[in-house]
């Protein structure tokens, strides 16, 4: 399977292909990468890159409330990432890339909120922060992905968060 991914708006190519129970191989921009994945709960994932020396990392992955698009979060980095985002756009009839309607932040992987950066009613602009998320020890702010109103905060600093859980609305 091939797919298109832009990663903080940098298109990538990946491939993706079964090498084995839980193996695939990725080709990403022409480079292949053998790796073992096994699932860890709703949204992780513990990925071993093998070769000369195996690297070990764990990725939580979730839905960032966008059709086709992803919170990823590896190495207490988050970055989203939209899969097919170009041809998804130019089926919607939307080239510009925004979507009408509502958009859901959703806390990447289980936390605890540190800071709320906005409130209902705000005007937020593309790519800034709205809430900030610990989990394993590293403060993640989690941004819009588009310009848009507040509609709804559902979380409150010192919360705990479940991966998925949607945190702010925004219409």
């Amino acid at each position: 399977m091939t797919f298109e991914i832009e990663i903080d708006g940098r298109p990538r190519s990946v491939s993706v292909e079964r090498a084995g129970p839980e193996r695939y191989r990725f080709t990403i921009d022409g480079s292949a990468h053998v790796v073992s994945a096994a699932r860890i709960g709703g949204f992780g994932y513990s990925l071993i890159l093998g070769g000369e020396t195996s690297i070990s990392r764990e990725v939580h992955v979730a839905p960032a409330g966008v059709p086709g698009e992803l919170l990823v979060s590896l190495d207490g980095r988050v970055v989203a990432a939209t899969i097919n985002g170009r041809r998804a756009r130019r089926a919607s009839g939307d080239a510009a890339g925004t979507t009408a309607g509502e958009q859901k932040v959703v806390a990447p992987m289980p936390g605890r909120i540190v800071r709320v950066l906005v409130g209902p009613g705000d005007e937020v602009a593309a790519r800034q922060g709205v809430v900030v998320v610990e989990a394993m020890k590293m403060e993640n702010e989690l941004r819009a992905t588009r310009s848009g109103r507040v509609r709804e905060v559902s979380v409150s600093p010192g919360a705990s968060v479940e991966a998925g859980r949607v945190l702010v609305v925004l219409e």
